[in-house]
């Protein structure tokens, strides 16, 4: 796309340089007329990305920019604005001054070990963050990772790989796997549920990367890249640089594990390696861009000279308000209001506030607070919230269940969404243990039969057999679902195509 200097982006962002180009869009300079400073504004077009529904992009980019704007750390880009305008889909956010980790490498070769190891730690101190949402980045890599003039890093693109990834495969219709093959999981790649172990691997691409001056695996294509990623062990780093210690090697090998499993737990636990190797408290030398210096003297003014600046007076807090007795009716009119203009986290707030008052009121079983809390988790899921929506939909599910009988459509229902949610927790082995106790229901044409809820209930399965390593399970899966799916809908159904370029992919890197 073309994009003209000094262009006017929402009436505000006046674009300025080009800083950044590549196939789902370009990244500029700007400065925002209304606040006079300067920004970057990401600006993406929904037709480049091929198997979308440019309006169903659009939802889910809106969806993901506001989640994502939820997540407060240093170390993520602040997101300051985001729409569309025309044909283009706009991020505006905080204007990094600083070398993207790429460059950064290039720059420092070799790269110190030491500097390997604080740059990872902060990168495992924002994943901590972002996986707690849960949100998995989906894409970091030395060009999504930024190192400002202080040695702090910045992750950037936080949300956006999730959105031009679709909810079940990575692969465009001409197979051919989306983002960046040479930091993308096996899993991912594969078309499996992405998780925080999906991230943890990329980071340990990351890095090798670091250590080493070259990714673990490369290769020509795509499919050559992806069939190291899953069958070839990586370099140990200490042959290249015999300098870099054992346990930082031995991290790396962990992080590179084939199987999620066998990857570290989380990327706390990854920081508490990190930690055992991160440099001593000390004077840092003053020098830009170096990412030790945060450790070396934490939350130190920067530059080293700045004026400690005059203390000032305690502000003397408020008496506390007098509280009031809720009126439920209408904060659910003012729920649904802002339901309608899409202020989804503020209707939250206001749902999960007010169902206390609602159970006193009403009873803890009466219609108004059932409707209430149906309300709730499902607003908690729209907004990402899954971990508090998880408890809520498996207590709905089990007082429906024990009114109408495990077989009830909507006690399924429940579950099933629970399911999802576990599966955005990044949990495969506890979300693959409910679809697979859900299945009979929906095969049961005597119960709840429903075919197209049973297949896709199938496919969530087999890429979460995907995920989990189980290869063959996984393709077997498939192959019987894709059977079945082409003798209901027929052979052009979206599902039946997706399904058949997963398993040619599958068998692709399988032979």
């Amino acid at each position: 796309m073309t994009v003209a200097t000094g262009r006017m982006v929402a009436g505000r962002y006046e674009l300025s340089t080009l800083i950044g180009q590549g196939g789902m869009g370009q990244v500029w300079t700007a400065y925002d007329r209304r606040l006079d400073r300067r920004v970057a504004v990401k600006l993406l077009r929904p037709d480049k990305v091929a198997g979308q529904e440019a309006d169903e992009l659009r939802r889910r980019f809106m969806r993901e920019c506001r989640v994502t704007a939820q997540v407060d750390h240093p170390g993520l880009v602040t997101v300051h604005d985001a729409g569309s305008e025309g044909e283009e889909l706009f991020l505006v956010m905080q204007y990094v001054d600083g070398a993207d980790l790429s460059d950064h490498l290039a720059e420092h070769d070799p790269y110190p070990w030491q500097w390997t190891v604080a740059v990872a730690a902060q990168l495992c101190a924002v994943l901590s963050a972002v996986h707690a949402v849960p949100i998995v980045h989906r894409d970091l890599k030395p060009r999504n990772v930024m190192v400002k003039q202080d040695g702090t890093v910045t992750v950037l693109d936080l949300g956006v790989a999730s959105v031009m990834d679709t909810d079940t495969t990575r692969l465009t219709h001409t197979g051919s796997p989306i983002g960046s093959p040479a930091y993308m999981a096996p899993e991912q790649a594969m078309g499996g549920a992405v998780g925080p172990y999906t991230d943890l691997y990329a980071l340990g691409v990351l890095m090798h990367e670091l250590l080493s001056g070259e990714v673990p695996f490369a290769g020509s294509t795509a499919l050559g890249v992806l069939h190291r990623h899953l069958y070839e062990p990586p370099l140990p780093v200490r042959r290249i640089r015999p300098e870099v210690p054992e346990a930082l090697e031995a991290l790396v090998l962990r992080l590179l594990a084939k199987d999620p499993q066998h990857r570290p737990a989380s990327a706390q636990e990854v920081y508490e390696d990190l930690a055992q190797l991160l440099p001593a408290r000390g004077t840092p030398t003053g020098a830009p861009l170096d990412p030790t210096r945060p450790f070396l003297r934490p939350h130190t003014p920067w530059p080293d000279r700045a004026r400690t600046p005059a203390p000032q007076p305690a502000p003397v807090a408020p008496a506390p308000p007098v509280a009031e007795k809720p009126d439920v009716a209408a904060a659910v009119d003012e729920v649904k209001r802002l339901l309608g203009e899409g202020r989804i986290t503020q209707a939250v707030d206001i749902l999960g506030a007010i169902l206390p008052a609602a159970a006193e009121q009403h009873g803890e079983h009466s219609p108004v607070v059932r409707t209430l809390r149906k309300q709730y988790a499902a607003t908690l899921m729209d907004d990402g919230q899954y971990r508090r929506a998880l408890p809520e939909l498996r207590r709905l599910a089990d007082e429906r269940a024990a009114e109408a009988g495990q077989a009830d459509p909507q006690s399924l229902r429940y579950r099933y969404e629970a399911a999802q949610c576990l599966e955005q927790l990044g949990e495969p082995a506890a979300a693959l243990a409910e679809y697979r106790a859900l299945l009979p229901y929906y095969q049961n044409q005597y119960v709840s039969g429903d075919p197209q809820l049973a297949h896709e209930v199938r496919r969530r399965i087999g890429h979460l057999l995907l995920a989990l390593g189980d290869r063959p399970a996984a393709h077997d899966t498939l192959a019987r679902l894709v059977l079945d799916v082409e003798r209901l809908q027929g052979p052009g159904h979206p599902m039946a195509l997706e399904v058949r370029r997963t398993l040619q992919w599958l068998g692709q890197v399988r032979g």
